[in-house]
C-alpha cells in the first residue's frame, strides 16, 4: 500500500484497502520484484490469532494483510479508513486474472482436495485464456517432508512462477507461506483459504448482497454445517464481545508497520522430521 497505516481489529494490523487499491499495490510488488507474502483476514483468522501467538506474529510480518470479512471493514471504518471494502480471497484471485495488467504474470496453484488444483487451472484457463497457469501442487494434509519440500523447492526452481497461490485453510497457510517464501524462486505468496473450492464449483458464493450485510458465513454454513459450526460457534460470538469491548474503550491508535518484512528460512521439513522420530 502506499500508505502504512492499518486497522486495529483486536491487536490484528489489517490494511485498510479495496480492490483497486490492493491490485495496484499487488502490481507495484510484482514491478519491484519484493518477495513477500499476502493474507486475507476474516473473523476466523482474528480469533484464531488470539489463541495462537505464532499466527500472530505471522500476521504481523505480511506483505499486505487484505480485509476479507466485513466486521474488518466495520471495525475500519469506525477507526476512520472510509474507502475500505471486503476483499476476499476469491474475489482477488479473479481480479488479478481478470486485468489485462497481469497478463504476463506466472501463477503456480498450491492446495485443494486430489485433482481440485489441475481443474482450478483448467476453469481458470477457459474463463482466462491468456492466464498463464505454469503449474500445480495438491499438498498432503500435514507438513511436507523433507523429501516433498525439495521436490517442490525444485520444481518452483524450474518454472518461477510470479505468485503462488495457497489454498490449505487458516492457519495452515498462512504458516506455510511465511516459512516457505524464502527457499521458493517466486515473489509473492496469496493465501486464499476455500478460493480453490470456491472456483471449480464445490461452493457456492453468496450473492453480494449477503456479503454486503455481513452474512457470508451464514451461507457458507448452511452449505457445510457439519465442518463450520463449532468454528463460528467458538469464534463468532466471542469476536463480537471482543470487539465491543474495543468499540467501548475508544477509537485504538493506527498500527504502523512497515511494508515489508524479512522472510525466514524454511523450517517445516526439520519440523516434520523431528515429529517421524517420535
Amino acid at each position: 500500500m502506499t500508505h502504512q497505516k492499518r486497522v486495529d481489529v483486536l491487536g490484528v494490523s489489517i490494511d485498510p484497502a479495496n480492490m483497486e487499491q490492493a491490485a495496484g499495490a499487488i502490481r507495484q510488488l510484482l514491478d519491484q520484484g519484493q518477495k513477500g507474502f499476502i493474507c486475507m483476514v476474516g473473523v476466523h483468522g482474528v480469533m484464531e490469532a488470539q489463541r495462537d501467538p505464532d499466527l500472530a506474529a505471522i500476521y504481523d510480518a505480511a506483505t499486505l494483510m487484505l480485509p476479507d470479512g466485513m466486521p474488518t471493514v466495520w471495525v475500519g471504518h469506525w477507526q476512520g479508513f472510509g474507502e475500505m471494502r471486503q476483499v476476499t480471497g476469491p474475489d482477488l484471485m479473479l481480479e488479478i486474472f481478470r486485468r489485462p495488467e497481469f497478463s504476463t504474470v506466472r501463477h503456480y496453484l498450491y492446495g485443494g482436495k486430489a485433482g481440485i488444483a489441475e481443474e482450478l487451472k483448467q476453469s481458470l484457463t477457459r474463463r482466462f485464456p491468456h492466464a498463464q497457469i505454469v503449474g500445480h501442487y495438491t499438498p498432503p494434509f500435514r507438513d511436507l517432508n523433507v523429501q516433498e519440500w525439495e521436490s517442490l523447492r525444485a520444481e518452483i526452481q524450474r518454472l518461477k512462477p510470479d505468485i503462488i497461490w495457497v489454498g490449505i485453510s487458516t492457519p495452515r497457510q498462512e504458516k506455510f507461506m511465511y516459512h516457505a517464501l524464502a527457499g521458493l524462486d517466486t515473489t509473492l505468496m496469496f493465501g486464499v483459504g476455500a478460493a480453490f473450492d470456491y472456483h471449480t464449483g464445490r461452493i457456492k458464493d453468496a450473492p453480494e448482497w449477503v456479503k454486503t450485510i455481513g452474512m457470508q458465513w451464514l451461507h457458507r454454513l448452511i452449505q457445510d454445517p457439519r465442518r463450520l459450526m463449532a468454528r463460528y460457534l467458538r469464534n463468532n460470538p466471542a469476536f463480537v464481545g471482543k470487539i465491543i469491548l474495543q468499540l467501548l474503550r475508544g477509537r485504538s491508535p493506527e498500527i504502523q508497520r512497515p511494508a515489508i518484512v524479512e522472510q525466514r528460512e524454511y523450517k517445516l521439513a526439520i519440523k516434520t522430521v523431528k515429529h517421524s522420530r517420535r
